[in-house]
């Protein structure tokens, strides 16, 4: 059903208001969309009501009940079609954390569940995370300077120790995996012909509130955002990244209080 709803959107055959569309940098040719850059992921799904199934799936919310309490808050949605690689390896995703994308706290009722669409390992870009990272701080974030080129928003984190443990989450179709948003976490290149895809959603409680990221490792990402919604939606130069973030939540359980 997601699959299927995923391809017709790629051939344009839904429209979902407020849909980001993203595309990678290096493949030149989509699986649905002949011609076209590949489409690598898309964002904000939360208009459409298929795939806003998955983000009310009981199973998967008597899990993060667990992390944010009764009042459930959708507040980022994805569909990622990680691509074959071109062999410039910009199917990769580098080590980041979820939390410098979120202009609201605190962290800990905030939980992403990651269902993958089909069988997941190394070959095809698995996930990848750092064990224990979640008790850590968030860290600055930037583009990383790879030869190949880096897809857009992919911000990685500017320092870490290389040395620290990984695990690499190799999962079978509906296979779903829960994480804080301290973590760790990125994906390596996809090495096979196919397209590998995952669901994914980052809940919040609506009980959480809103921060002012200006001075913080944050200002960047806002500033990057703004600039996009200027370009293709002509915002207004007095909104913030939080205004933006409490525009496309949608509430999933409960009340919503704050969010």
């Amino acid at each position: 059903m997601f699959r299927e709803e995923f391809e017709r959107i790629c051939q344009k055959e839904v429209v979902v208001p407020g849909l980001t569309v993203m595309r990678d940098v290096a493949i030149s040719k989509s699986e649905y969309v002949p011609d076209h850059q590949a489409v690598s992921k898309i964002q904000d799904f939360q208009n459409n009501e298929i795939l806003f199934r998955y983000c009310c799936l009981p199973e998967i919310l008597r899990y993060v009940e667990c992390f944010t309490g009764p009042n459930i808050m959708a507040m980022h949605t994805m569909l990622i079609n990680k691509p074959p690689d071109s062999g410039k390896k910009t199917s990769r995703h580098p080590l980041h954390q979820d939390l410098h994308y979120f202009p609201f706290r605190p962290a800990d009722q905030i939980v992403c569940a990651w269902t993958a669409m089909e069988k997941v390992d190394r070959s095809n870009g698995c996930l990848v995370v750092l064990p224990g990272t979640h008790k850590g701080s968030l860290k600055k974030h930037v583009y990383p300077e790879w030869p190949g080129g880096v897809n857009k928003m992919y911000h990685g984190i500017h320092d870490y120790d290389p040395s620290h443990p990984r695990i690499h989450l190799e999962m079978e179709k509906g296979d779903t995996v829960f994480f804080h948003p301290l973590l760790i976490h990125g994906s390596g290149t996809n090495q096979t012909r196919g397209f590998r895809k995952a669901i994914s959603c980052h809940f919040a409680s609506a009980d959480c509130n809103y921060i002012d990221v200006k001075g913080t490792s944050q200002e960047n990402i806002e500033e990057e955002v703004l600039e996009i919604g200027k370009k293709k939606y002509d915002i207004d130069k007095d909104v913030s990244l939080a205004d933006i973030w409490c525009f496309k939540s949608r509430l999933v359980q409960g009340e919503r209080t704050n969010l």
